[in-house]
């Protein structure tokens, strides 16, 4: 923590005079906390959710209403800014706790379900929040919240990351994580073995629908609107596509699937205007994205069908000359 504080600082300074490039690695943090997020079910414990989207919109509703609604209300002890920080923090917070409790009344009941049957409670779950959005004046109906207070930074998103990636790793080398990893490749044989199956995939879904919910919460404070379009099952395929392509289970391999996958339509879209391209082509980029990610998963799925890291993390994989200071990984 001590290291990425001023990491962060630094590197909010560097994009003070970038606002495009600020946006674009915003847009890449939050892709990353959705993915990481995600792995921890999908991943982690075996399980498939689709509706990540939802868990997202929660956390960007209910923290852009509170930012909306505090946003002419100042903290007289403290400078404007620092106050309007404190506002951005708790309203995330809050986005993020709206979110996990959601993943808890969801996860309660369904998560006794597996595979497919698990799959369309979720994917339900994620078109129930859409409709109701739609619906709700609110929320703006479809045609969302503006004028939400642009507070986020990439400092902050990258702070959010940060936790987010040292939450899952810790998660990962606890005893809650080899639980999770023995619900995953079997379950039954985990209940056999006095693991309460039931209740370490609800943890696990509360866990990932609170990082979700701050993942859009982020995002509804550097948009200048968020709406239901947002929010839909396209958004949360997505997620599931960049927690396959990374390798189920590996927490680097979904952040470089993140990176990768969301800096590819603007890489696209550069190379298209390059080569001289008609400007419509170039605004066809978002258009031809999902079929360039199902030609990407389709080619990974035939030559290394556990994904780019499979389970395994990037110093696993480092060369043996490199030294390994953590126990275990020598």
């Amino acid at each position: 923590m001590l290291l990425a504080l001023p990491v962060l600082v630094l590197f909010q300074w560097l994009m003070s005079d970038a606002p495009f490039a600020s946006y674009l690695l915003s847009v890449v943090g939050v892709n990353i906390i959705l993915a990481v997020s995600l792995n921890i079910v999908n991943g982690m414990t075996g399980q498939f959710s689709i509706g990540h989207a939802g868990f997202m919109a929660v956390g960007a509703y209910i923290s852009g209403v509170l930012s909306l609604n505090l946003k002419d209300v100042a903290l007289s002890f403290l400078p404007v800014a620092v106050s309007d920080q404190v506002f951005f923090v708790v309203s995330l917070l809050v986005g993020g706790l709206a979110a996990a409790l959601c993943g808890f009344l969801v996860g309660l009941p369904s998560l006794r379900l597996r595979g497919d049957y698990l799959a369309i409670v979720t994917l339900g779950f994620g078109e129930i929040i859409r409709v109701v959005v739609q619906n709700t004046d609110a929320f703006g109906r479809a045609l969302g919240l503006s004028g939400i207070p642009q507070t986020s930074s990439p400092a902050m998103v990258y702070f959010f990351v940060f936790l987010t990636v040292l939450v899952a790793r810790r998660i990962t080398g606890s005893s809650h994580g080899r639980s999770l990893w023995a619900i995953r490749e079997d379950e039954v044989a985990a209940e056999a073995m006095g693991v309460d199956t039931t209740g370490y995939k609800v943890r696990a879904f509360v866990i990932s629908s609170f990082f979700a919910g701050i993942a859009g919460a982020l995002f509804a404070h550097f948009v200048p609107i968020i709406n239901p379009g947002s929010f839909t099952f396209v958004k949360s395929m997505e997620i599931v596509v960049m927690v396959v392509l990374g390798g189920l289970g590996s927490t680097t391999g979904a952040i470089v699937a993140a990176t990768f996958l969301t800096l590819l339509p603007e890489g696209m879209r550069s190379l298209f205007t390059l080569l001289g391209a008609e400007g419509s082509l170039a605004q066809k980029v978002d258009q031809i994205r999902m079929p360039v990610y199902g030609l990407l998963l389709v080619a990974l799925m035939l030559a290394r069908p556990q994904g780019l890291f499979g389970t395994k993390e990037i110093w696993d994989v480092l060369p043996r000359w490199i030294p390994r200071k953590r126990r275990g990984l020598a």
